[in-house]
């Protein structure tokens, strides 16, 4: 009998919704866990970062690693597991792209926990923990200055993108693991070669647009392309895999995909997609048009931006120490 694969799967920065996804490939769980040994998945079974030391270099032939790069410990294990894997795996788009934890970079780290541990409602106005750098016994690891991809801090092998992705890509990914079959010289996998729009079943009907709203300011009309409804959907600039179900459901796409295409920058891709559809000549009414666009870095970037060409824009304010 062939000796079984060793599987790994941990999470850093994310909302643990890619340890959803994992299970939600449901009664093949069982096809899987025939095929292979779990021997690292801290979030199901009680294994410890000790176990990992204690394996030969390349033990783990697969490791499903998920979550934004954030804190010291996040790198610290994402080295750990790039060194004890034979193929490590960026699953999902914290991961792959940064994620949503990636908007971060907008602010300074200093910036960030002193907003969060800044409480209005009591008399006590500091809140932080203590961390590594501060005090060597305390257990919270420190803020890295910016949120990275997975690929920012260790060589990747594949990438799966989605926040989270959908099952059946996972199970054909999971498949491909089993078989040996994960494709050579392919970065990303469990995704289309498309865009979203070209998977969206809503239909065209080639309009232009003359104002963007959000979408809970109208009720879009059900067969009909919500760009062309003035809903900024990121369907043109991000990778299809998804099946188009959020437009399906009356929702704009979101980018959680990545870039569509050969596309470098997906926020610039998507500003470009705009400037296409407004429905004016006039370059003034252009600006005023996109200008509409509420919050454009948290829309066109909410998924890629520690990858994008901007990275994250850093504020000036001054950092302190207290």
């Amino acid at each position: 009998m062939a000796e079984k694969l060793k599987i790994a799967a941990y999470s850093a920065a994310g909302c643990g919704g890619c340890e959803i996804a994992l299970l939600e490939i449901h009664e093949h769980i069982v096809e899987l866990a025939e095929a292979a040994d779990i021997v690292f998945w801290p979030a199901v079974a009680d294994l410890k970062y000790a176990d990992v030391e204690a394996m030969e270099d390349g033990y783990i032939d697969v490791c499903l690693f998920n979550g934004a790069i954030r804190t010291t410990e996040n790198e610290e294990i994402a080295h750990l597991l790039r060194r004890k894997s034979k193929a490590l795996v960026a699953f999902g788009a914290c991961a792959a792209f940064g994620g949503i934890p990636g908007l971060g970079n907008l602010f300074s780290a200093f910036e960030l926990q002193e907003r969060a541990y800044t409480t209005e409602s009591t008399d006590v106005t500091d809140t932080r923990p203590r961390t590594h750098a501060e005090d060597n016994s305390s257990t919270v690891p420190a803020f890295r200055e910016r949120v990275s991809a997975l690929s920012g801090v260790a060589s990747i092998d594949y990438l799966v993108p989605g926040c989270a992705p959908e099952s059946p890509q996972v199970w054909g990914v999971c498949q491909a693991i089993i078989a040996g079959e994960l494709p050579v010289g392919q970065l990303t996998v469990g995704a289309g070669d498309r865009s979203v729009c070209e998977d969206c079943s809503r239909p065209k009907r080639g309009t232009r647009v003359a104002k963007f709203v959000r979408p809970h300011q109208i009720m879009p009309e059900p067969d009909w392309c919500l760009l062309e409804q003035g809903i900024v959907c990121m369907g043109p600039a991000t990778r299809s895999g998804c099946g188009g179900r959020c437009p399906a459901a009356a929702m704009p796409c979101r980018g959680c995909y990545g870039p569509a295409g050969d596309a470098i920058d997906q926020g610039a891709k998507m500003a470009s997609a705009l400037g296409t559809i407004i429905d004016s000549e006039d370059e003034q009414v252009i600006i005023d048009t996109i200008a509409q666009v509420a919050d454009p870095t948290g829309t066109f970037y909410c998924f890629s931006l520690p990858t994008s060409l901007l990275g994250g824009v850093r504020t000036s304010r001054k950092e302190t120490s207290r």
